[in-house]
């Protein structure tokens, strides 16, 4: 289990904004399993994270870049980051699928990349007014800004998968759309726990004087 002075993953602001349980699964209780998205997302990333550098066109791009952000105790790796001549980082991360993703899909995406934003800010002193998002199916990227509003929902997110940690409580599952394509849905059984949780509260309020 892991230490709550640990640094937080990049990777726990993507699975956070999905699902808090998810999250608390992965970076809390070390739970992890694979279906057919982490599949492709795995063998997409195989190809990207082959650290180097090369130059185009006068950019310098490095890929599986090491990150980290002290202020905010972030850590992780930047799939492609190009580097203007000027020296400014521009990151880029690679997903599966199309970017035509559902809008709360793309918004988990969007805070992982800031994520990066921000390790990249504190590392190279220069500003990240914008990232990109690429998705191996549609070969397109999605441009994202890393406004203000951005920023401080990845500030957020850190502080709440920070509480979680050091609480060390999972939170309870939800059983919604989100759960039909998560691989840790096996080891999460939202149905069988939120039908017992709804059976205990009607119990409680039939049998219960003082409700």
């Amino acid at each position: 289990m892991p230490s709550v002075d640990d640094p937080i993953p990049l990777s726990a602001l993507q699975h956070w904004a999905y699902c808090p349980r998810q999250c608390a699964l992965i970076h809390l209780e070390q739970a992890f399993d694979e279906n057919v998205h982490t599949l492709r997302g795995q063998a997409l990333h195989k190809r990207v994270d082959q650290a180097g550098v090369e130059v185009r066109s006068g950019f310098r791009v490095e890929r599986a870049l090491p990150l980290y952000c002290d202020r905010l105790g972030l850590v992780g790796k930047a799939d492609v980051v190009e580097f203007a001549p000027d020296g400014s980082p521009y990151p880029i991360e690679y997903k599966h699928g199309s970017r035509n993703k559902k809008a709360s899909i793309a918004a988990c995406d969007d805070l992982q990349l800031a994520g990066q934003a921000l390790c990249l800010e504190e590392m190279t002193g220069r500003p990240v007014p914008e990232g990109a998002l690429f998705y191996a199916t549609s070969k397109r990227r999605r441009i994202v800004t890393i406004d203000t509003a951005l920023r401080s929902a990845v500030e957020s997110a850190v502080a709440e998968i920070l509480s979680m940690l050091r609480s060390r409580h999972t939170p309870p599952p939800v059983n919604d759309e989100r759960c039909h394509a998560c691989s840790l849905r096996d080891l999460c059984q939202p149905m069988p726990l939120t039908a017992h949780d709804m059976q205990t509260e009607i119990s409680r309020q039939l049998f219960d004087p003082d409700v």
